[in-house]
């Protein structure tokens, strides 16, 4: 292939990327790794940050109301939905290592992907471990799959977006 072909190519293949890159990103092509394992979900929530403002009034201010300051950053409890697969134990031994108000602690990283299936936003949250775990109601009559809901907490989260 002569040069001036293989230049065209990637001049195609390149407007082709900056006219995906103007699409919004969907929210159901995503992985989760929890201590470096990928685990499947169905359903991640709870991908919030907020921040506690706090009120400072000085006494002799002119002003009555009060001036708002940055305060505390609150990270929620991420909630985790998957469906139950014999033998899949990874949550329930991280659970049972606790022990004198320590438990395994695990850095759990969500992904949101692209078209490719490469990682275009990432939530890494640190020293994370389930604080809770809910099963789907049993019902003689259902006709759904078993799933499980599992509340993690964590010590911060950082988001990279590229």
């Amino acid at each position: 292939m002569n040069t001036t072909v293989t230049e065209f190519i990637n001049n195609v293949k390149l407007k082709i990327k900056r006219c995906m890159n103007n699409y919004l990103l969907t929210t159901n092509h995503f992985h989760v790794e929890w201590g470096g394992t990928r685990i499947g979900f169905t359903e991640v929530s709870g991908l919030s940050i907020g921040m506690q403002p706090i009120d400072y009034r000085e006494g002799s201010s002119p002003e009555y109301s009060p001036a708002k300051m940055p305060g505390a950053i609150k990270y929620n409890n991420i909630i985790l939905k998957r469906g139950i697969k014999q033998g899949d134990n990874e949550f329930y031994n991280c659970l049972n290592t606790l022990k004198l108000n320590k438990i395994e602690r695990r850095d759990l990283n969500i992904s949101l992907l692209n078209e490719e299936h490469e990682p275009v936003i990432v939530w890494k949250l640190k020293n994370a471990f389930p604080i809770k775990i809910e099963w789907s109601t049993l019902k003689a009559n259902a006709n759904e799959p078993a799933m499980e809901s599992i509340e993690i907490t964590h010590d911060g989260m950082h988001i990279i977006n590229e």
